[in-house]
């Protein structure tokens, strides 16, 4: 069983960036795919960003790509989320998740990933 921890978040002005990390405890993190998913106070938890065991495949929603990029250190058990020209509408708690798998595959629905991190609160100010 994997343990998820998120850091990163914090109040930033529109237009800036923040950088989340994901560090995972508690299982062989190369098996996991990896993704990240945002709750906006009042909405369901939503698709962001995922990446495959080996980092090769990424998938990204359409309301954060070229803004936002993912990426994992597999020797440091840790999944990142870049985040650039962060918009109010970005404002949400973000959560990291991991699917055990053994194929190479990036995954985009919440209920197909077996752990989840507490969140990290994320607030862009306009």
């Amino acid at each position: 069983q994997v343990q998820l921890v998120e850091s990163g978040g914090g109040l930033v002005q529109a237009g800036g960036s923040l950088r989340l990390s994901c560090a995972a405890s508690g299982g062989t993190f190369s098996r996991y795919t990896m993704g990240w998913f945002r709750q906006a106070p009042g909405k369901e938890r939503e698709f962001v960003a995922a990446i495959s065991r080996t980092g090769g495949l990424t998938d990204y929603a359409d309301s954060v790509k070229g803004r936002f990029t993912i990426s994992r250190e597999n020797a440091k058990n840790t999944v990142y989320l870049q985040m650039n020209s962060l918009k109010p509408e970005d404002t949400a708690v973000y959560y990291c998740a991991a699917d055990w798998t053994l194929r190479i595959i990036v995954v985009v629905t919440a209920t197909e990933y077996d752990y989840w991190g507490q969140g990290t609160q994320v607030t862009v100010s306009s």
